[in-house]
């Protein structure tokens, strides 16, 4: 039986298409034809006229207007700056300087400082450029660059050598003989330093601590009327049997206060003179004279007349009994004890302020207000050193115990440590904020003591080149300072809080407050065995300190 056959499929009717929507045919866009380019002028007509269509079109305000305008400038103004900040304008104020002068600008205006004159020059350059003016900068920084080359090369032909000054064959002679006076010192020093730290059977601390107590006990031991103006400066002799004092000239002070106290205007002016020039003014006749008194009973030995202003200073020699005085005449002079002339050192071109002897007893040191201090030799009475370096006036001087350094001090508030020997700075002592007034070097031979204006007593150490200890010594200015002379354990200061104080140099804490005076203390010194210290005030007295202990052993001697 056959298999039937498989019938194919039906065939599916045809879909009918679907309607195709029939869209209208769009009209071609018109294409203008190209046109010429317009003229800048006619562009720039063109777009006024546009701009005045939209004004006339659209009513803009005045705060509107004033607005774009001010964007405008201040747009204009950056792209100023970037271009001036862009500009190379030189640095150095020399240069700027030159630049402006080549500009035919003012090279500085009243009041105008560094930045601000280089300012102006970036100012003035970005105002040529936006003048077009190019040509001016262009030979402007050609000539600069000329000029610098010419500089260079002159600089190049010199041949460089260290700033000095050339001194005198008296001068080189002069540092030959510290050298060889200092070196012997110093070698002996230190071998010292070195046998009593060695040593078993001494014990410097135990000492130390010693000298400390017994400054602690210093009393007052005598009182008396130096005089019947105030007193400014006294010195012991190097055995302690003289003491010497200068005295303030009391007749300027008297007409200075007539003067303020006077009804009359003209009267006030001058006295404000008087006051605003430091009562410095010859024609008041300022007759401050130097007293010698014998010790201990302060009995008067001579007066020492033969400045014409009044005395600064005064001073002791270190190796006879010779003094130095110090004045506003702008002189020195070296007397005999009993009132004699013996030299005059004159040199100086402003008044002087303190004077030092070297401790070889050859040389003198002056400072003085025309910012200088000075190396005089005492056979001659010669001028050997004038040394510069302070930017105000020089107010001390304090020689190192070897006599191979030199320390000055002044009102530009530093002190400055001069080596004798080759003439250099040592070591510039920063710190005080305020003039300073007193300086002395340590018998230790590495230690400097300062006072200032600033109230404080500042310790240096010069091995280490920096400043040890900061001492708030006292409620006003330092007058004075100075180290005990035989080991230097222990400093006195005096002060206008009409103080004095002992400090220890081992901790620098305070020892002992000599209180006593009812004026300003304004000077003091210490006797060469530092067993006596003698102050002086405005108060019109001195003032002799002892140590107690002292006293009592000899008095158990005399016993």
């Amino acid at each position: 039986m056959e298999n039937p056959r498989p019938q194919p499929p039906a065939p599916t009717p045809p879909m009918a298409p679907l309607p195709i929507p029939v869209h209208p045919p769009i009209a071609p866009i018109p294409v203008p034809p190209r046109a010429p380019a317009p003229s800048s002028a006619a562009a720039v007509a063109s777009t006024s006229a546009a701009a005045g269509g939209d004004d006339a079109e659209y009513e803009v305000s005045d705060d509107h207007r004033a607005a774009r305008e001010r964007h405008e400038r201040a747009v204009q103004e950056l792209l100023q700056r970037r271009r001036a900040y862009a500009m190379a304008v030189p640095t150095n104020d020399s240069a700027v300087r030159a630049r402006l002068r080549r500009l035919g600008e003012p090279i500085t205006l009243f009041g105008e400082r560094e930045m601000e004159r280089r300012d102006r020059l970036r100012a003035l350059m970005v105002r040529l450029e936006a003048e077009g003016q190019v040509d001016r900068l262009v030979r402007a920084q050609e000539d600069d660059q000329a000029a610098a080359g010419g500089a260079v090369e002159e600089e190049e032909e010199q041949i460089q050598y260290p700033f000095f000054t050339e001194g005198t064959q008296e001068l080189l002679k002069t540092r030959v003989d510290i050298a060889k006076y200092s070196l012997p010192r110093a070698k002996a020093r230190i071998e010292r330093a070195k046998r009593r730290h060695d040593d078993p059977d001494e014990d410097p601390e135990a000492e130390a601590d010693l000298v400390v107590k017994q400054a602690g006990e210093f009393v007052l031991e005598c009182s008396e009327i130096g005089d019947d103006r105030p007193l400014s400066g006294c010195s012991f002799s190097r055995d302690g049997s003289m003491l010497a004092t200068r005295e303030l000239a009391q007749l300027c002070l008297n007409i200075f206060h007539s003067l303020l106290h006077s009804k009359s205007n003209v009267s006030r002016l001058a006295a404000l003179e008087l006051y605003i020039k430091g009562l410095d003014i010859s024609a008041f006749s300022w007759s401050g004279m130097i007293k010698v008194w014998s010790m201990p009973q302060i009995t008067k030995v001579a007066t020492l007349k033969g400045h014409t202003e009044r005395a600064t200073d005064v001073a002791f020699s270190p190796t006879d009994d010779c003094l130095a005085t110090a004045s506003a005449d702008k002189t020195a002079k070296l007397w005999k004890p009993d009132g004699s002339l013996l030299t005059s050192f004159d040199g100086h071109l402003d008044r002087l302020a303190r004077l030092a002897f070297h401790p070889s007893g050859k040389y003198l040191g002056t400072a003085s207000f025309d910012k200088t201090w000075r190396l005089w030799d005492l056979n001659t009475g010669k001028e050997l050193l004038l040394q510069e370096g302070h930017s105000r006036s020089v107010y001390g001087v304090s020689f190192h115990p070897d006599g191979s350094l030199a320390a000055s001090c002044g009102l530009d508030a530093y002190a400055r440590v001069w080596d004798l020997r080759s003439g250099r700075l040592f070591f510039t002592l920063k710190g005080h904020v305020k003039p300073v007034l007193g300086v002395s070097f340590s018998p230790n031979g590495y230690l400097v003591a300062t006072g200032s204006e600033d109230n404080f007593c500042r310790i240096w150490d010069l091995r280490k080149k920096e400043m040890l200890y900061s001492i708030p010594a006292h409620k006003s200015l330092i007058s004075h300072v100075k180290f005990e002379p035989q080991e230097g354990y222990y400093l006195a200061t005096s002060s206008y809080d009409t103080k004095a104080a002992l400090w220890s140099a081992r901790d620098y804490k305070p020892i002992k407050s000599l209180v006593g005076h009812e004026s300003k203390v304004t000077s003091l010194d210490i006797s060469g065995d530092g067993q006596q210290i003698v102050t002086v005030s405005h108060d019109r007295t001195i003032k002799i300190w002892s140590c107690k202990i002292n006293t009592q052993d000899n008095a158990m001697e005399l016993d």
